[in-house]
């Protein structure tokens, strides 16, 4: 490729609504451009990226068994009515009608196509187990999309979905694919981790995602240092420990500020102390010994929830414990229904059901809020002062907790993008939507089914944010936009620019995808926009080089650079080789 004919559009600048350092590299290094909120064009360098990253994953589907498929990027409603998330997917899911007033929406994932396109072609227990797969744009109407196309809202997805004949030959395909993600991650050069997760709006009892590591990721993990353990930190289990409420020791162990009395629940003014800290610092209490009120609503209507005051509430594990199918903080308006004020919500009183997190089997004395405007209450104990329906493990796990693998290892947290997700499914779709195949003693059977993203995109973004210096982009030898540069630092010079084109001849013959900077700008610029777009190695042909009959060839990632005879065109490629 000659840059005097490519569209090269680098910059100096990112632009200011630009966040992460992905984000801004891959703008200045012209590789996207923002048309609207979440959508964007990938411009040639980006592209070429783009497609060495879905030619690895094309390859090892294609290794694994899977068998490649195209399906519609517009579903009809009907398919989504069938398997009860049309109304359950929520605002995500962007719905139109065709002039015949038919409801259609923008895929965001392909289940139900899928499951219908597999009921209709196979019939019988020979044609398991099959898994197919699709590399194509989806459409989600996030609510806030950022990072560039870290969190887009259009975005091109592999997704890929496994049938079996029976729950042992699902998890083998289950297998099968965790196995292909990691060797698509390696390939690609990335340090990732794969995570217990939760299955979302997809569903499914088990599913795992992989993390690439990065201090700039959105996703928060937990991950213990001693053995292989690591979940997102909103489904990671809590490892309770019931601890003897009676023993002195626990009392000492437990308290901490002011001392509380024994019995009687005190009404305290706390003028403006909404917040835990606020409370905490008024009253001269330890923060442990505050206990926070959530209300949330949920399809079963208002109830409440209670965490200890240093903790946060992991709403997929209360949702998943209550075996609800939605549940969110509750509205001002929804507060303002029952017996409370919002900012002094506690549970004596409260008027709906209530349930708390574990660790307040620990805890008695404790303060809450007063259901009045600047008013809590002190020394309140469950049982006693009110009911709790059930206990659970509902919190987000800290620093600290205890590893769900062995008790002598603690965890720790980390951030990390998300860039693939493998779902088991089980029977959930096919029974929804009623797709049979015919077992072997002729009974219809649904299929045990599996779903498996990748979101080629991200990895694009998240191979840049793990690859990169001051200078720009460095990303590895499989993904990198070109190979190989050259680059002619006098155009204008006969011997310089003839040398250059046939170097440049010679290296494409090898196989080696490689460009030529033969634009009319100066050396300085070329070397920064070489440096910017991060092409791993780069010859320098200059007129006191020739004179010398020598070439410069650079490492882009390790900064390693050499002279070598011109004529020593093996010796050239055996520096790119890495020998």
């Amino acid at each position: 490729m000659r840059f005097s004919e490519y569209l090269l559009a680098t910059l100096k600048e990112a632009p200011k609504d630009a966040e992460t350092l992905s984000h801004k590299l891959m703008i200045r290094a012209g590789m996207i451009r923002k048309i609207a909120a979440g959508i964007y064009n990938f411009l040639p360098i980006g592209l070429k990226v783009f497609r060495k990253v879905e030619n690895i994953i094309r390859e090892e589907m294609n290794n694994s068994g899977a068998v490649e498929v195209m399906m519609p990027f517009v579903t009809p409603s009907d398919l989504w009515i069938k398997s009860g998330r049309w109304d359950l997917y929520g605002k995500e899911l962007l719905r139109l009608k065709d002039r015949a007033d038919r409801e259609f929406c923008l895929g965001p994932t392909h289940e139900e196509v899928v499951t219908d396109l597999v009921d209709r072609e196979v019939k019988s227990y020979r044609n398991l187990p099959l898994t197919v797969y699709q590399i194509q744009p989806k459409f989600r109407d996030e609510i806030r999309p950022r990072f560039g196309v870290m969190r887009a809202r259009e975005f091109v997805m592999k997704d890929a979905y496994s049938f079996d004949l029976n729950e042992e030959s699902a998890d083998k395909s289950y297998s099968k694919m965790f196995d292909a993600y990691k060797r698509i991650f390696e390939r690609c050069g990335l340090r990732f981790r794969a995570v217990e997760a939760d299955s979302g709006n997809i569903g499914g009892s088990f599913s795992h995602e992989f993390m690439v590591l990065a201090e700039t990721g959105e996703d928060v993990i937990m991950v213990c240092d001693d053995c292989d353990y690591a979940a997102n930190i909103e489904t990671a289990p809590v490892i309770f420990r019931q601890k003897d409420l009676n023993s002195k020791q626990h009392e000492k162990n437990r308290g901490a500020g002011k001392d509380m009395p024994e019995n009687k629940i005190e009404k305290i003014s706390t003028p403006s102390c909404i917040s835990v800290k606020d409370v905490s610092n008024f009253l001269g209490v330890n923060i442990t010994k505050i206990v926070k009120t959530m209300v949330l609503s949920t399809n079963e209507g208002l109830e409440a929830v209670l965490i200890r005051g240093d903790h946060e509430l992991s709403l997929t594990k209360y949702k998943k414990h209550r075996g609800l199918d939605f549940a969110e903080l509750a509205m001002d308006d929804e507060i303002a229904k029952i017996n409370t004020v919002k900012g002094f919500t506690g549970p004596v009183n409260l008027g709906i059901k209530i349930f708390a997190d574990n660790e307040l089997k620990n805890m008695t004395s404790y303060v809450t809020g007063g259901n009045e405007k600047d008013f809590h209450l002190l020394n309140v104990n469950h049982d006693k002062d009110f009911n709790i329906e059930d206990f659970m493990d509902c919190r987000q796990t800290v620093d600290g907790d205890e590893c769900p693998g062995y008790p002598e290892y603690t965890l720790k947290s980390t951030r990390g993008i998300e860039v693939g997700h493998v779902f088991k499914l089980g029977t959930k779709y096919s029974e929804s939507m009623n797709a049979v195949f015919t077992d072997r003693d002729g009974k219809d059977t649904n299929f045990y089914m599996g779903c498996y993203g990748i979101g080629v995109g991200r990895v694009v973004a998240a191979a840049v944010e793990q690859h990169n210096d001051k200078n720009g982009i460095k990303l590895p030898f499989s993904i990198s936009p070109f190979e190989v540069l050259i680059i002619p630092t006098d155009i204008k010079n006969e011997k310089v620019i003839t040398y250059a084109n046939d170097l440049y001849e010679k290296i494409k013959l090898e196989s080696y995808d490689v460009a030529i900077d033969d634009r009319a700008e100066s050396a300085g610029v070329k070397f920064k926009d070489s440096e910017l777009i991060g092409v791993p190695y780069c010859i320098v042909v200059g007129p006191k080089s020739l004179e010398k009959n020598m070439v410069e060839i650079k490492d882009r990632r390790t900064s390693n650079k050499i002279e070598i005879s011109k004529d020593d065109f093996s010796g050239l490629l055996d520096f790119i080789n890495g020998k």
